[in-house]
């Protein structure tokens, strides 16, 4: 048996920056949207979730892969994200809201799953940097 292994391209990756710690997981969600569609309806109903992790970056993981679970499950795009951040005791929890837009309105790509490829979140210059690479 022979193989090689390459490079390769199917990947996106997605950097935001904000002032509050909220602000930038609701961007970098905004940023998976993005990479899934260029343009989506008004329609759809919002739908909440809670996310809890031992830490911000496995937060953060957490969260993106909520997002990508709810758009299977419900069948939507999620879009227009709100996100409030917060620790409690030894946890850091994510209370957040999307609009669910059916994804039969729209000519959605798969992004297959967030990543902890060369994930960066941290706080820089008084506000919030963000990177993650998706698998599409």
């Amino acid at each position: 048996m022979t193989f090689e292994l390459r490079d390769h391209t199917a990947d996106v990756a997605v950097a935001a920056t904000a002032n509050t710690l909220d602000g930038v997981f609701a961007d970098v969600a905004a940023g998976l949207t993005a990479a899934m569609c260029e343009s989506w309806p008004a329609d759809g109903e919002r739908f909440e979730m809670e996310e809890r992790a031992e830490g911000r970056e496995a937060l953060l993981f957490d969260y993106l892969d909520r997002l990508i679970y709810e758009r299977d499950v419900r069948g939507v795009l999620p879009v227009d994200h709100e996100c409030a951040v917060r620790r409690e005791g030894e946890e850091w929890v994510a209370e957040a809201t999307a609009r669910g837009v059916p994804l039969a309105a729209v000519q959605a790509r798969d992004v297959k799953a967030v990543t902890y490829s060369e994930m960066l979140l941290e706080r820089r210059d008084g506000g919030w940097e963000a990177y993650v690479v998706f698998d599409v």
